[in-house]
């Protein structure tokens, strides 16, 4: 092989070699500059320019202006219970109440025992009530229902309404010797504990309310809702981290347990 042709031959190598490294820089540069940053469920990087930027390392506050906010976060609840919280109620307080409760009726009951797969009140822990309330009024529980019907109402309107209903008598409770293991014993290995042990049958919590004849489909729809972090007005997430770790079988012997029937 002649001199020149084996030049030519090694030229034509070099411009070869460097045409698939540019190449290769190219299709880096495209996954590491806007594909990759592109498939991020982030506002932040859904163009292709604040994709290149923000993968270049550019502060955000650079693209303030050009960048839709962040959601921002779900409310948490703010409400703290104590005994005394609803101990020095106002005369009256009651007779109020039911009166305010008129406009209740139709979902709860004329004495606050529901028809329908809302929750029953009549008896239940006047502090239940009165946190759910103010969650909702405040956002931390969402309801397209309940957070207009609350929204106006004064502190002293809501502990008016817990007091009326929490004196209504309750549905008698069941039998803990028929509960499932999830309800009478929980699993202290997945710090679960017995639903019984706040929710009645052998104790109650403080602001935890009571399950007995309540509604299946409710039940079922608050378990899982906690079990999945769509509801999140539980104080120091307990019911989100008890949910999260029942299997569903669990979740639907505890259902049937407490359930009414609908």
């Amino acid at each position: 092989m002649s001199d020149q042709h084996t030049a030519w031959w090694r030229d034509r190598v070099v411009r070869g070699s460097l045409a698939a490294l540019a190449a290769l820089l190219l299709l880096s540069g495209v996954i590491g500059f806007v594909w990759l940053p592109s498939a991020q469920n982030d506002a932040r990087f859904k163009g292709i320019l604040d994709a290149i930027c923000g993968a270049a390392g550019i502060p955000r506050g650079w693209l303030a202006d050009a960048v839709p906010p962040l959601p921002t976060p779900r409310h948490v609840s703010t409400v703290v219970l104590t005994p005394d919280t609803l101990a020095h109620d106002a005369p009256g307080s009651v007779g109020r109440g039911g009166t305010l409760a008129l406009k209740c009726t139709m979902c709860h009951g004329l004495r606050g025992v529901s028809t329908s797969e809302t929750p029953s009140l009549a008896g239940q822990q006047a502090a239940s009530i009165y946190k759910q309330l103010r969650d909702y009024q405040t956002g931390a529980r969402s309801s397209a229902v309940m957070e207009p019907l609350v929204k106006d109402l004064s502190d002293q309107d809501l502990k008016d309404l817990a007091m009326f209903y929490g004196s209504l008598p309750r549905e008698p409770a069941r039998d803990l010797g028929d509960a499932p293991d999830i309800v009478a014993l929980g699993s202290p290995t997945r710090n679960i504990p017995a639903c019984g042990s706040c929710h009645g049958g052998m104790t109650s919590k403080l602001g935890a309310p009571w399950l007995d004849a309540q509604p299946r489909t409710y039940l079922r729809t608050q378990l899982l809702a906690f079990s999945h972090g769509t509801r999140r007005n539980d104080t120091s997430a307990q019911m989100r981290n008890v949910a999260a770790h029942m299997t569903p079988q669990e979740i639907e012997q505890a259902v049937e347990y407490y359930g009414s029937g609908r």
